[in-house]
């Protein structure tokens, strides 16, 4: 089983936990790591001979041209996070529609391609934002890994599909590659990514993808971000709960992901083989919800 490697590529000080102590208009002062910590994780998915998805922030692929150019010849995948990490549901149609048709033409001038998949910030594709697909589909994206079929106070879609499917929208169809999950006690629980690849032990992160690869027969989705591999990072100031989410075993981080890159086969959701798609996967968000 063959599972899919995703990076979001943005900043210690973008992320939406610390996004009411630090102000966007203030984030080109901030000490920038993205392209040292990004380029970290460049040189151990060489050694260990895997490539991966990058999802990368619009405002910094204009920053830092030179990384994305990199990434693209080292064979991994580029596809985009959005521009300014604002998530989904604070904006209106208009502000997501011209801020993903920039960060899309960014990244594409950059590696001379199409760039065909899709990653919200914090995962803020929820039923209060689905109009958000109509847009991707018109922008020629054809694919969104940005649902979580979980409950959480930023994101989620609970009792949605937790494996890939169709989504289709009144004006077309996008495939979905939601954030890998497994079922316990009846309940659904996120694994294999940012703080919970960081608060779980590795062997319950290994446990939990061996249990959907060999008794779901379904691949999982592992995702990071550079600044998870940066432990010397500045701190910033917020509340106990966020600063908590941040930091925890960010000194833990580098060692499991390594081992996860050992045990596990995994490439970038563009060459993940879609024959896995049957007309019974295929599900219709209607309505501007």
């Amino acid at each position: 089983m063959v599972n899919a490697l995703t990076i979001d590529v943005e900043d210690y000080y973008q992320v939406s936990a610390f996004e009411s102590v630090v102000n966007r208009a203030k984030w080109s002062q901030y000490e920038s790591r993205v392209e040292k910590n990004t380029q970290r994780i460049l040189d151990f998915l060489e050694a260990c001979q895997v490539k991966a998805t990058f999802f990368v922030l619009g405002w910094v692929a204009e920053r830092h041209p030179t990384l994305v150019k990199t990434i693209h010849k080292m064979g991994h995948e580029v596809a985009s996070h959005g521009y300014s990490h604002r998530r989904i549901y604070t904006q209106t149609p208009e502000q997501f529609r011209e801020e993903t048709k920039q960060s899309k033409q960014i990244l594409e001038d950059l590696i001379g391609e199409k760039v065909v998949g899709y990653r919200a910030a914090s995962y803020s594709i929820t039923k209060k934002s689905l109009w958000a697909l109509d847009t991707l589909i018109e922008e020629g994206f054809l694919y969104d890994s940005s649902i979580f079929p979980v409950w959480h106070d930023l994101y989620g879609i609970p009792n949605s599909s937790r494996f890939p499917y169709i989504i289709r929208r009144n004006g077309g169809s996008i495939r979905e590659y939601p954030l890998s999950t497994i079922k316990l006690c009846g309940m659904t629980a996120p694994f294999g990514g940012g703080g919970y690849l960081r608060l779980f032990p590795p062997f319950v992160t290994k446990w939990a993808i061996k249990r959907l690869n060999h008794k779901e027969k379904q691949m999982s989705i592992v995702y990071f971000h550079p600044w998870e591999v940066d432990p010397e990072q500045p701190r910033i100031k917020g509340s106990a709960f966020s600063k908590f989410r941040h930091y925890v075993n960010l000194d833990k981080m580098e060692s499991t992901l390594i081992s996860l890159l050992h045990d596990f086969q995994f490439a970038p959701i563009r060459d993940l083989n879609p024959s896995f798609l049957s007309i019974s996967d295929v599900i219709s968000y209607e309505g501007n919800d």
